[in-house]
């Protein structure tokens, strides 16, 4: 006869995630000792792991806070399914995650890993909750934002999901609904840097490379050619450099222009996507 109840089951499945019959077993094999069967069912997560370390995990959300030290925390945990990046659990680690990579002021994804999360590290916090749950998880991206103000949008691509694009402003100045403005702009528009002074001179030798190759092919007139190269360089900047894009609300005028007339200046910012990179899940 069984050492436990159905309200033992319900319980065990309540705090771990796990399914029906993987709950029962465990029980059954630890003769209703819910502690060995939380390890049991654990270890067996754990085992699979290993086996799902190939997969592609290009689900999950974007999560973002500020903090009492003049930062803000961004960072994207990703999974492999939308139903387990919607539950409740998934959620749960991923704002406990974000708590541990926040206090120790991890600036990337492998420091927030080797935080302190309770009595054991974030890494360790991930694959034990992913063995539980039964899919791969990663950790993608961590980002601290510096400020003296923040602004936080995330944002909702299906209703169904929690937020897969996440733009955290730090700023300085009073204008909070420009801000927030700033940080939709963000959020639709990508751009990589602040100012195009931190467009690093390989990336500008590149673009410049390859507009000169594209104009001379073009058969432009050799005289016309430092112009119209320039006139192209500036195109590549307005599509990166957040502070000479157009701004979405108002394309008559850059975004730098926006927050200057509004009084603020952005000094930092980030932008994660669930998804960006991975590569597609293999068919075998």
């Amino acid at each position: 006869m069984a050492n436990f109840t159905i309200a033992d089951v319900k319980a065990l499945r309540e705090q771990l995630g796990t399914g029906m019959t993987d709950t029962k077993k465990a029980l059954d094999e630890a003769d209703g000792d819910m502690d060995k069967a939380i390890e049991l069912l654990r270890l067996k997560g754990a085992k699979g792991n290993a086996k799902r370390a190939d997969r592609s995990a290009a689900e999950g959300l974007v999560v973002a806070k500020v903090n009492d030290n003049g930062t803000a925390t961004i960072l994207e945990l990703n999974c492999e399914t939308d139903f387990v990046a919607k539950g409740d659990k998934f959620i749960a680690l991923a704002n406990e995650v974000l708590d541990a990579a926040a206090a120790a002021g991890a600036s990337n994804a492998q420091e927030a890993l080797a935080a302190a999360a309770g009595d054991k590290t974030v890494a360790e916090l991930i694959s034990e909750t992913a063995a539980v749950l039964g899919e791969k998880f990663e950790l993608r991206n961590v980002r601290e934002v510096k400020g003296e103000k923040f602004d936080i949008y995330l944002h909702l691509t299906s209703k169904d999901l929690p937020p897969q694009v996440g733009v955290v402003v730090g700023y300085e100045g009073d204008d909070e609904d420009t801000a927030h403005g700033i940080a939709q702009h963000i959020a639709f528009a990508n751009p990589s840097v602040l100012d195009r002074e931190d467009v690093s001179e390989e990336d500008i030798a590149r673009e410049r490379k390859v507009v000169e190759d594209l104009t001379r092919a073009e058969g432009k007139p050799e005289a016309a050619l430092p112009k119209i190269v320039e006139g192209r360089l500036g195109a590549y900047f307005k599509q990166i450099v957040l502070n000479e894009q157009e701004y979405a609300r108002d394309p008559k005028h850059n975004v730098g222009e926006i927050a200057k007339n509004a009084g603020i200046k952005v000094v930092d910012f980030a932008r994660l996507k669930v998804g960006v990179g991975v590569e597609a899940a293999s068919d075998e």
